[in-house]
């Protein structure tokens, strides 16, 4: 797709968006009950659910991680998620380098060492695919850490940004993510503080456009931790009016 394609004259983009637009968000804490904490999150045509677990006692006991909790995260893709009808297996290399990404993340944000000799296991399941694969994913993980009760730094929230036709573009969505000509990064932050826990590119973007882009992600960044916040707020009252009656 040519760049013209990806930017209309009129500056919209192909879903119509403007470029500093985010998605549309949907999320909810609390959708599953077996699990210790779960969300849901939808971001545009992006889903995600995450079911977390613990802490609790470790499989394996590995004398280096006593004093801290091992985070364990898995992360699958429904064979619908998009419209290549293909089955992942769990080595596949994708799988497991989000998976990497997500568990790297929160390891820095997850106050692990009140948890020692323990793990919480992070399951994450990605339904429907349209682009910020990795952005959905620790949004989706940041709720359900937090409704799990795991004690945080700060939430984490992650936005990516990129670049088309010399005009930074946020939150990108499949067409533009897989388009060879936009430049595309993922940054996640801790809002209060603002500190990058992750950045990561998936292609070349010249120096000159870096700190646009960065920048442009971290607002992006600030809007999210809003539904977050709003979406634990939602679950908390819930579970006071349900303990009230």
């Amino acid at each position: 797709m040519s760049r013209q394609e990806l930017l209309s004259p009129e500056g919209l983009r192909v879903d119509g968006r403007r470029p500093n637009e985010l998605r549309r968000i949907s999320c909810r804490a609390s959708v599953l009950s077996s699990s210790d904490g779960s969300s849901y999150y939808e971001q545009g045509n992006t889903k995600v659910l995450v079911a977390v677990y613990g802490p609790r006692e470790p499989r394996q006991r590995a004398p280096t991680t006593t004093e801290q909790a091992q985070i364990n995260v898995e992360f699958n893709v429904a064979p619908f998620s998009t419209s290549e009808r293909r089955r992942r297996n769990k080595g596949d290399k994708r799988l497991l380098e989000i998976a990497s990404f997500v568990r790297q993340t929160f390891e820095g944000a997850v106050q692990r060492s009140v948890y020692p000799r323990s793990q919480i296991d992070i399951y994450i399941h990605l339904l429907q695919n349209d682009g910020g694969t990795l952005e959905a994913c620790i949004n989706a993980a940041t709720l359900a850490l937090v409704d799990a009760g795991i004690a945080m730094v700060d939430y984490v929230c992650a936005c990516t940004a990129g670049f088309v036709e010399d005009t930074p573009v946020l939150d990108l969505c499949g067409v533009e993510e897989t388009s060879i000509e936009t430049p595309d990064l993922t940054v996640a932050v801790l809002p209060r503080n603002g500190s990058i826990v992750l950045l990561q590119m998936e292609s070349r973007l010249h120096v000159s456009k870096l700190d646009d882009v960065m920048d442009l992600a971290i607002e992006g960044c600030r809007h999210i931790h809003k539904k977050l916040d709003h979406a634990v707020l939602t679950a908390a009252n819930d579970l006071a009016e349900k303990l009230s009656h």
